[in-house]
Parts: C-alpha cells; sequence; structure tokens
C-alpha cells in the first residue's frame, strides 16, 4: 500500500521494523509532555556547574561568540571577578583587554594588583626552586615529587600551561605508590585538556587505566569523562558516547574543574543519537540507569532522545532547534554541532523511510518540518551516499524504496544450503571408504 495512496491515508510496513511514522499526538499526550522552550543561557547558572580555571575560559569563550552585547558583558564581568580571585595576571590582561571599559571603573586595568601578584610569584617560585634544589642534595623522592608537584600547581595558577604540564610528568620518576601515579595522570590530563592537546589526554587515561588498583569509582568516572572529551575532539562520536555512557553517578560534582554532570548528559546523548542505531540507543541509552539520572539534569535531550526512540521526529528536532543556540557556546561542543545535527537528521530521515516499500514525501515533509523540495534535496544526497536504497518519483512526490527480492533470495539462500550439504555428504562417504579400505596417509607411508 503506498503512502501516496489518496484513498486511504495508511500505511503499511514491509516487516523491517526499524522505525515509523510520526504518530498523532493525543490530547492527554500533548498535555503531559514538557513545554519546549528556547531560552537565552542564564549565564551565571551556567558559569555556577564549573570552577577553576575552565570557568573562566568557558566564559571568555561566551564572551567570544556571543552577539549579544549584554550577554557578552555578563560574562566579561564575571571573567574578570573569578580571575581575581586567583593569580593569573596574564588572563586578567586579556579580559581587561576585552571589556574596553564598557563595565565602568571598577572593571579596568588594576596595575597594583597585577604587580603584587607577580612580586609574590617571583618569591614563590625562589622558594619552590631552593626547596626542591634541598630535596635532590638529600635524594628523598617523595619530596621530589611533591617539590616537582607543587611547581606543576604554581605554574598552572599563573596560567604557564606548557611548564606546569611539564612539572607535573617529571613527577613520575618519583612516584613510589600507585595512588602517586593515578595523581600524576589526574594533573596531566586537566593541563592537557586546558591547552587541547587531546592525544596527551588519551596517553595519560591508557596510563591510568594501567593501575586498576588505585582506581576508585570517582576516578574511573572521571578518567571515563577525558577520554569521552578526547573521542569527541577527534570526532570519534560512537566511542565519545559509549565513554560519557560508562560515567557513573559516582563523579557527581567532583570534576567541576574539567565538565559539569549536565554535560555528562549532553555530549553522550547527543553523540548516541548520531552514531548508535535503535538497539544500541534503547539499551544503552534509554535503559541506562545510570545514564537516566544524569538526563534528568537536562530534560530537553532526554525528550529529544525518546522522542527519536518513539519516531516523533517533528518534536525530536523542534528539540534539538531550541537546544542548538546555547549548544554554540560550548567550548567542547562548539565545533561539532554542525556535524552532530546532520547526522541525528539524516538517521532520523533513514529511520522513517526504512519500513515502508513507498512514502508519501509531502507527509514525510510536514513530518520534518521542511519544504518538499528541500526534502527531496537531502533525500538525493543520502541515495547518492548509498545510505538509503530508494529512488524518487520526482512527479508524484514519492519515494520508491528498492528492497531486494525476497522470493528470490529466498531461492539463492536454499540453494546455496543444499550444495554445501551435499559437498559435506560426498567428503564423509570418501574419508569413510578410505578409512574402510584402511587407505590412510600414514599406510601410504609404510608402503
Amino acid at each position: 500500500m503506498d503512502l501516496g495512496d489518496a484513498s486511504n491515508p495508511m500505511i503499511e510496513a514491509n516487516g523491517t521494523g526499524g522505525g515509523g511514522v510520526e504518530a498523532p499526538l493525543s490530547s492527554t499526550t500533548r498535555k503531559n509532555r514538557p513545554i519546549i522552550s528556547a531560552e537565552p543561557l542564564d549565564i551565571e547558572a551556567y558559569a555556577g556547574l564549573y570552577t577553576g580555571r575552565t570557568k573562566i575560559n568557558r566564559l571568555i569563550f561566551i564572551a567570544c561568540h556571543c552577539d549579544n552585547p549584554t550577554m557578552q558583558l555578563e560574562a566579561l564581568r564575571m571573567a574578570y571577578d573569578e580571575i581575581k580571585k586567583g593569580e593569573n595576571t596574564q588572563l586578567f590582561r586579556e579580559v581587561v583587554q576585552k571589556i574596553e571599559g564598557r563595565l565602568g571603573p571598577n572593571y579596568e586595568m588594576d596595575a597594583a594588583w597585577c604587580s603584587t601578584i607577580d612580586r609574590k610569584a617571583e618569591q614563590r617560585k625562589e622558594k619552590l626552586e631552593s626547596e626542591l634544589n634541598s630535596y635532590r642534595t638529600n635524594l628523598i623522592k617523595e619530596s621530589i615529587r611533591m617539590g616537582y608537584n607543587d611547581f606543576g600547581d604554581f605554574y598552572y595558577a599563573h596560567g604557564a600551561l606548557g611548564d606546569s604540564f611539564k612539572s607535573y610528568v617529571r613527577t613520575r620518576d618519583y612516584c613510589t605508590t600507585s595512588k602517586h601515579i593515578i595523581q600524576m595522570c589526574l594533573n596531566a590530563i586537566l593541563v592537557s585538556i586546558e591547552m587541547c592537546q587531546f592525544s596527551n589526554v588519551t596517553s595519560y587515561v591508557s596510563k591510568a587505566e594501567q593501575t586498576p588498583e588505585a582506581l576508585d569509582p570517582p576516578t574511573v568516572a572521571k578518567l571515563c569523562c577525558a577520554a569521552g572529551l578526547a573521542h569527541l575532539e577527534a570526532k570519534k562520536y560512537k566511542l565519545a558516547a559509549r565513554k560519557f555512557l560508562e560515567v557513573g553517578p559516582e563523579l557527581g560534582n567532583s570534576y567541576s574543574e574539567v565538565i559539569a554532570p549536565q554535560d555528562i548528559a549532553t555530549y553522550g546523548g547527543l553523540c548516541a543519537l548520531a552514531s548508535f542505531d535503535r538497539t544500541e540507543l534503547k539499551n544503552k541509552v534509554i535503559d541506562n540507569i545510570n545514564f537516566r539520572d544524569f538526563l534528568e539534569l537536562v530534560p530537553e535531550v532526554r525528550e529529544l532522545i525518546n522522542d527519536f526512540y518513539s519516531s516523533h521526529y517533528a518534536s525530536c528536532l523542534e528539540y534539538l532547534g531550541n537546544l542548538k543556540p546555547n549548544l554554540m557556546f560550548d567550548i567542547h561542543l562548539y565545533d561539532h554541532v554542525e556535524t552532530l545535527y546532520d547526522q541525528i537528521r539524516n538517521k532520523a530521515l533513514i529511520q522513517y523511510t526504512l519500513p515502508f516499500v513507498s512514502v508519501d514525501m509531502r507527509m514525510m515533509a510536514d513530518a520534518f518540518k521542511t519544504s518538499v523540495s528541500g526534502l527531496e534535496k537531502e533525500l538525493e544526497a543520502l541515495i547518492t551516499d548509498n545510505q538509503i536504497q530508494a529512488r524518487i518519483d520526482s512527479h508524484n512526490k514519492i519515494l520508491y524504496a528498492r528492497h531486494a527480492d525476497q522470493r528470490n533470495a529466498t531461492f539463492q539462500r536454499v540453494l546455496q544450503t543444499g550444495n554445501e550439504f551435499d559437498q559435506d555428504v560426498r567428503a564423509m562417504l570418501l574419508r569413510a571408504n578410505l578409512l574402510k579400505r584402511d587407505c590412510n596417509l600414514a599406510a601410504s607411508r609404510k608402503v
């Protein structure tokens, strides 16, 4: 039965069960569904999810990518206040330069503060160098390790990430316990993420995993987060999804210097939608009890995943559209939003067409909130890329699936099975006759 049959608007599936059309929502269902909103980003609430340098970096990122002057200045104001709590004068000067005096006299260049911090930094550095030289002279491994670790903390606080990474890595030669190795790896991972050197992140996650006896649940969760970010940066979305889905509830807010629990839900959910098939989406995401706790923190992501699995594509795409502006302010997801959205939409188109022999493109365009001509171009690209086995009737606007001849395929499989059975029986009879007449390899050698 064709979808284009005007006498009957229903559609007959071909039995593959790969997806379905968007069923109309009843009035009760509509009433119980959450309202889809596209509220602007609450910068204060967003920044409150993070601590340390990543909080400042995320605020600066928002300021650099936001077209709204009010939001931009709010982000810069919060970044200014946060930097003044620390010791990074270089970052402070950058933020002051971006503010350009637009926030009044309270947010201008504070030269006295910078000189005080820099002077104290020089004194602190001299003290650390003196202590480290003393530890080296006495050859106390634990003291040397702590000396390099203190140097790593010092450089990190002042924004010298390269020197900080080197100092943290040098502690490895003086680690005497598994916990020391884990601490070194976590420090190296933190700095590598800040420097966007995700190959180092992968390397040190692997090193940490080689000492399982020292890994407690919160540390395992942190390593999964770091590995997920590394895979996300490498555009390995399926691997990224798997790592984010492995994050346990033990993480809580303990990794706020890198990632928030809400990010786990967003990154993991979008990567899963873009890369998982229906079975994986059901088993690893929807039925995942641990990940469900993260999804509760971001109801929009939870709803769009459920809508996608239930083939409510219009609602799913509406959620995605409303989430997109805020996702563009995410420091890790920014470069991947367009790619992920394209993959999710393509999967939705494929899943919609999979069960049917023919599909009315007008109804399909309504389901995806697009024009028939725009939908036709999308389908052409998927057919050309061999992702949909179908042909388009451009005149009648109907998509016809190119399903294999099931009867012919069944006959071919039966014939192949028969031939294989015939060969096996002949081989068995030959072997039986050879054994019966004692004609084997050993006997032939004796002769």
